[in-house]
């Protein structure tokens, strides 16, 4: 599959990524002086405690932004829900904020056609999409979900061009995102209470599942379709 059309593409991403790389340096060194609690995960849960309702809506609307502008991953955020609003508070805001922004970006695909989603993800990924889903159906769309290395963003646009309805979307985006999001955001608990080491397993745990669901991503396929 090809990242990149052309060289002038693959140099304007460069120049994109030392510019981020840059920016996020020169944001990491002023919160660093002027929010020097964000760093404290108590004090910045206390902090956001103060808010009060409104730290959970803000939470959900970044992370509902996130999945339809594709801009900070998805499991860093449920990692700060971790971090921010513990375990179980967490994970349902982070739920929230997957499915609310994957139905938004299902939504938009499917009033505005394939020519946006075009400019937003490779051809040759909506090819490879389109065979798959027509031959796999529902267990193909929950396999694609199920697997946490691939972003909900781009699933979310591309099922938005397929058959599936809504509805259908929506609950298999909720049920296959739910165990890897539980994992990401208990990480982040684990970080707010310096439990460094088990924050480090379930981290660990989300990457050996992420490789371990794609690498044998056929024979799960096959074992979903039994069903």
């Amino acid at each position: 599959m090809r990242v990149f059309t052309s060289r002038r593409h693959r140099r304007h991403a460069i120049v994109g990524l030392v510019g981020f790389g840059v920016g996020l340096a020169a944001l990491y060194l002023a919160v660093r002086t002027y929010l020097p609690f964000v760093f404290n995960p108590e004090e910045l849960r206390l902090v956001v405690q103060r808010f009060g309702v409104i730290a959970p809506v803000v939470y959900v609307a970044a992370h509902t932004i996130q999945v339809v502008v594709m801009a900070i991953p998805g499991y860093a955020m449920a990692v700060v829900g971790g971090i921010l609003f513990g375990p179980f508070f967490g994970t349902v805001y982070t739920m929230i904020g997957v499915t609310v922004g994957s139905a938004v970006a299902f939504l938009i695909a499917r009033t505005y056609g394939r020519p946006v989603v075009e400019r937003l993800i490779h051809e040759d990924a909506l090819e490879k999409f389109d065979e798959f889903s027509q031959k796999a159906g529902l267990p193909g769309l929950f396999l694609f979900v199920l697997i946490p290395v691939l972003p909900e963003d781009v699933i979310s646009f591309v099922a938005g061009l397929s058959h599936f309805r809504l509805s259908v979307f929506v609950a298999v985006v909720f049920l296959g995102r739910l165990p890897a999001a539980a994992v990401a955001v208990l990480a982040g608990d684990g970080i707010a209470a310096s439990q460094f080491l088990e924050a480090g397993l379930w981290m660990s745990s989300l990457v050996f599942a992420s490789i371990g669901t794609y690498y044998y991503r056929e024979e799960i396929f096959e074992q979903i379709s039994a069903f």
